[in-house]
């Protein structure tokens, strides 16, 4: 039986491919799916359709994702933890610590685009790849500093404040 894929079908062919299936296949799985019906000019053209609606959902997401790339690019993270004499972390930082304090910066970045070797686990600077897509990656600093430090600026701001 001849059928149009109205989805990707994986080991089977693509969104609009034409293709020939056993009936039972066809009847018991890809038509009450929904990701198959029959090749008629009415449905080619809708599909077809479908497709252009698709093609451009897809344009306008991949210029959401470069627009945030570049934003990102080259941002700066502080994070503050607490940390021995040595410079070792109670704890380290993670992937989730590095994109909330990128989303409290006001970028739209997921924990699982965040991409690092292992957890940072001493003061210091790092870089971290932002993965948006597949090919569109932005780097980050992340300076994690003392908390003692950060304590100790927020006290001597204080006073030369007053």
């Amino acid at each position: 039986m001849k059928l149009l894929l109205r989805d990707d079908v994986e080991k089977l062919g693509w969104l609009g491919d034409i293709v020939e299936v056993k009936n039972g296949y066809a009847r018991n799985y890809l038509i009450p799916q929904g990701l198959a019906v029959v090749p008629t000019e009415g449905n080619i053209k809708a599909l077809a359709d479908e497709k252009a609606r698709r093609a451009e959902a897809r344009r306008l997401v991949r210029a959401q994702i470069e627009r945030l790339v570049t934003a990102v690019q080259g941002a700066e993270v502080v994070i503050a933890a607490k940390a021995n004499e040595q410079g070792h972390l109670f704890g380290s930082v993670t992937e989730h610590d590095i994109a909330d304090n990128l989303r409290k910066q006001g970028f739209d970045v997921a924990d699982e685009m965040v991409k690092m070797s292992g957890h940072i686990k001493d003061l210091g600077v790092s870089e971290v790849t932002v993965r948006a897509a597949a090919d569109l990656l932005a780097t980050v600093q992340v300076m994690v500093v003392s908390q003692e430090q950060t304590v100790d600026a927020a006290q001597e701001s204080n006073i030369s404040e007053e």
